[in-house]
């Protein structure tokens, strides 16, 4: 382990992000960047950031004890769980402004996906078939939205222009820049409104099963789900149970549990379509996460607060 007592210290967990980040700060900084994934000694001493693995930070958070640094800056936008691995007196910043553009992205394939049967249409050609088809179409939805956050304004915003109506609910109902929210406490009577449910809620206790068999049951008949927040969001058996008996149709990036098992019946429902949580997983990732980073450092070298804290350990 190298000693390294002057130098602010910042360890990532690849060297293409170190390289990312060095390139954006000031050459005169006097930032010593060291690449550190968690499954071994860490390189440095002690460390000002240390930025985890994505998607597999568990082992790092829980070697952060001696290393004591000022900031933990994940690369991923939920952090259900996190608290439970998080030594004490640790400050965690989640990835705000990194993802909301992909998995808005990302949402907008599946809608499209599902609402035109394309899923039917590739598998026309592989087999050479030319059948066309009347599908369901995205005009004219009504499209209530799970979760107004960063992620749901960001699709929202994209949204703009297919001529549908989107219905935001959150946590509580207000006004915000001309757009008025529902609260959850309205949404028993917003989903047998739905032609489309879209989750983006992060997870938790507060939205473990928000979407149990009595919500889906709401649904009308032909409704398409559509998940990019957090599996458990939904009970998974009242989910097949809905879909196996055709009464709704669903486009998920997430599930409960993760990875899908193989065996699993959502892979062979053909009013499903899957993709491996994959919202976040575009070119635009890194450059973002290394542009977090990088302000993450000026801030702090400078003696300012980071943004994006949300736990406080």
């Amino acid at each position: 382990m190298e000693r390294v007592t002057d130098s602010f210290v910042l360890l990532v967990p690849s060297e293409q992000l170190a390289g990312d980040v060095r390139d954006l700060l000031d050459p005169s900084s006097d930032v010593d960047i060291a690449v550190w994934d968690g499954t071994d000694a860490p390189p440095r001493e002690r460390a000002d950031i240390v930025v985890p693995p994505y998607m597999k930070q568990g082992s790092a958070l829980r070697a952060l004890a001696p290393l004591r640094p000022r900031l933990v800056q994940a690369q991923s936008i939920g952090y259900d769980g996190v608290a439970d691995v998080l030594p004490e007196g640790l400050i965690y910043a989640n990835a705000a402004s990194v993802h909301e553009t992909a998995t808005a992205e990302l949402t907008l394939a599946l809608l499209l996906v599902a609402q035109r049967d394309l899923v039917d249409v590739v598998r026309d050609q592989d087999r050479a078939t030319w059948s066309p088809s009347w599908s369901p179409g995205l005009a004219d939805r009504r499209i209530v939205l799970l979760g107004y956050g960063g992620v749901g304004k960001a699709i929202m915003t994209r949204l703009d222009g297919f001529e549908v109506e989107v219905v935001p609910v959150a946590s509580r109902a207000r006004e915000e820049d001309g757009v008025h929210v529902h609260g959850i406490d309205e949404l028993s009577d917003l989903l047998p409104t739905a032609d489309i449910l879209v989750n983006v809620l992060p997870g938790g206790s507060a939205t473990h099963h928000l979407i149990d068999d009595a919500a889906l049951a709401s649904l009308p008949d032909g409704a398409l789900v559509v998940n990019v927040g957090r599996g458990p969001t939904f009970d998974t058996d009242a989910l097949v149970d809905h879909l196996r008996r055709g009464r709704i149709r669903m486009a998920s990036d997430v599930f409960d549990p993760e990875p899908l098992p193989e065996d699993h019946p959502l892979w062979s429902l053909d009013n499903v379509f899957i993709t491996p949580h994959s919202g976040g997983l575009s070119s635009a990732m890194r450059p973002r996460v290394a542009k977090l980073v990088a302000g993450q450092v000026e801030r702090l070298a400078r003696g300012e607060d980071p943004i994006n804290v949300v736990i406080e350990s």
